[in-house]
């Protein structure tokens, strides 16, 4: 049994020590040494003992009879002496294969560090630690907008000013830029990878102006870089010049008709013919001070009244009737002066350009009423008209039918429009029925305001 078990002792006794068997004959009848307590309640016990041999490892456990007694022992071990020389057996082994796995990690380890040098351009710890908290704090302070997109679709970074000027919240890095709710084009232009250079886009109350780039490594496109910079107030100080420009260039072509109109007055009278002069005059007089007073009486905010004026003035010098309706009336109007120049202004100078673009005669009709506070605007013009297919995509940044002027080019005039009636909670209608027509209602501030 020792030879088959490998092991050194398989010691049988009686429940009082007494031995039975032994590898030592002399030993046979002598009382075991060791611990047998937990044997004899029916238990095991495992042991470091010094017995008859030496020290060894051994188990004892009980034999039952029949009836589930304990009738006998048993006690089965290997020697210390084996057990180390075993060990020592098996240590080439242990060392060899330790020492190929030293090997492979030390390869594993040599690979993965050439990997991480290539991928963090041979920058260590500190120097990533530093760079990293440099750009961190140069993309929360830099004043322009900066966005990454990766090809999924999904928002990898957007920084404070990007979160300020769309509004974006606190959890949208890491998700898809169609569930931020973005509006047309911007969320088009975030995700196309389309190359753009310093385009306006009118964004909700703002006015951006966006650069997109796609990012790329060895030729491969990682991603869409974007970066917006916010020029609300700038185009708004822009619209308020072309404003001021254009009641310059008013005064100045009244200017013009005036001398002229003096000049050919003053000839009547060199010519013999005061009569005729004075009734010229009193005309010219009449026709200018008409519309004039018609606006200023009609209309209380200066603004509105000046600006009406001025596209008046300019309309003739282009050829184009401007008329103001009779049944104009605005007062007590809540709409600050600003909004309605943006409105009225766009409105009116777009129908002039239509009037100019058809044949004669060329018209434009505006009407203006207030009502509780809100602002009901009519403006027709007497051109081709807008297909019913286009009336959406008249608002829409960039879409124009004029060539473009200058670096800001054309197509923005509408969508400011369209961005002051979001923002005022109003409507605009176009309609076509031999003169185009745009009808836009602004509500008031006051409660219960209702410019419908």
């Amino acid at each position: 049994m020792r030879e088959a078990t490998g092991t050194d002792f398989v010691v049988f006794m009686a429940t009082d020590r007494t031995r039975y068997t032994h590898p030592d004959p002399d030993q046979i009848g002598e009382a075991f040494l060791g611990t047998v307590g937990p044997a004899l309640e029916g238990g095991t016990v495992t042991e470091t003992y010094e017995g008859t041999l030496g020290p060894s490892v051994r188990a004892v456990l009980p034999v039952h009879d029949e009836e589930g007694e304990v009738a006998a022992l048993l006690s089965i071990g290997v020697l210390r002496t084996q057990i180390g020389q075993e060990l020592l057996a098996r240590v080439p082994a242990l060392l060899g294969v330790a020492g190929a796995a030293i090997a492979v990690a030390a390869l594993g380890s040599w690979a993965i560090s050439r990997r991480l040098d290539r991928q963090t351009l041979g920058l260590g710890p500190v120097e990533i630690t530093r760079m990293y908290e440099q750009h961190d704090a140069v993309l929360h302070a830099v004043r322009e907008g900066l966005l990454i997109v990766d090809l999924d679709g999904r928002l990898s970074l957007a920084n404070d000013e990007a979160a300020r000027l769309l509004d974006l919240p606190e959890d949208a890095q890491g998700r898809d830029v169609d569930e931020l709710g973005l509006d047309e084009p911007l969320r088009s232009l975030l995700i196309s990878g389309e190359p753009v250079s310093d385009r306006l886009l009118v964004y909700r109350d703002r006015v951006l102006v966006a650069s997109s780039e796609p990012a790329t490594k060895d030729g491969t496109v990682l991603g869409v870089v974007t970066t917006l910079r916010d020029h609300t107030e700038l185009e708004t100080l822009n619209d308020e010049l072309d404003s001021a420009r254009g009641f310059a260039e008013a005064l100045r072509a009244q200017a013009h008709e005036s001398a002229n109109r003096l000049h050919t007055v003053v000839t009547m009278i060199e010519l013999g013919q005061p009569e005729k002069a004075v009734e010229l005059a009193t005309v010219e007089l009449a026709t200018a001070q008409q519309l004039a007073d018609q606006v200023v009486g009609s209309v209380d905010e200066p603004a509105l009244a000046a600006l009406l004026l001025g596209k008046a003035a300019q309309a003739h010098e282009k050829g184009v009737e401007l008329v103001v309706t009779d049944d104009t009336e605005v007062r007590d109007v809540d709409v600050p002066p600003r909004d309605l120049v943006t409105v009225v202004g766009n409105l009116v100078d777009n129908a002039i350009d239509a009037a100019l673009a058809a044949p004669p005669p060329r018209r434009v009709t505006v009407t203006a009423q207030g009502l509780q506070g809100g602002l009901v605007l009519e403006v027709s013009d007497s051109g081709a008209g807008v297909d019913a297919d286009r009336v959406d995509d008249i608002f829409t940044r960039g879409w124009t039918t004029k060539e473009a002027a200058g670096a800001r080019g054309q197509g923005l005039g509408l969508a400011l429009v369209r961005q002051v009636i979001g923002r005022h909670g109003g409507s605009v209608d176009v309609t076509h029925d031999g003169a185009t027509t745009f009808t836009v209602r602004l509500p008031g501030t006051r409660p219960g305001g209702d410019a419908a």
